[in-house]
């Protein structure tokens, strides 16, 4: 009667022990990726190249507009090759206030795609049935 109460008893505390290092390595995880991403935005971050904007045309193949300097270039990148299509002037580019959605938040990507797939609308059924 013994022996069974305290197998019942490892058994938690075997749970309860893995649980700790699984939270344990998830947090490592992630302060470990933050760090990594701080490292690469900063060796990537230079005031002279941009990538402005990028149109998907198909599986892998896009189109770019980059900025290098003060000029703007439209390239075709495919999946092995980088083709300049041609300078831009500035003058003819269109710029965007709030097009970096870079800083939304979770929450306003999540209202952003329950409202485009229509799970953010109310339930019209009363309305139907009348």
């Amino acid at each position: 009667m013994l022996l069974s109460m305290t197998s019942g008893l490892d058994s938690v505390v075997q749970f309860i022990t893995v649980l700790f290092i699984f939270i344990f390595v998830l947090g490592i995880t992630y302060f470990t990726t933050r760090f990594v991403a701080g490292i690469q935005k900063d060796k990537y971050k230079t005031g002279n190249m941009e990538l402005i904007e990028t149109l998907r045309i198909s599986n892998n193949k896009y189109l770019q507009i980059v900025r290098v300097g003060d000029k703007y270039f439209c390239m075709a990148v495919c999946k092995d090759t980088v083709t300049m299509l041609g300078e831009i002037q500035k003058e003819e580019m269109v710029f965007h206030e709030n097009s970096a959605n870079v800083h939304m938040s979770f929450q306003d990507i999540m209202e952003k795609m329950k409202h485009r797939q229509g799970f953010g609308k109310q339930d019209t059924n009363e309305e139907n049935r009348r």
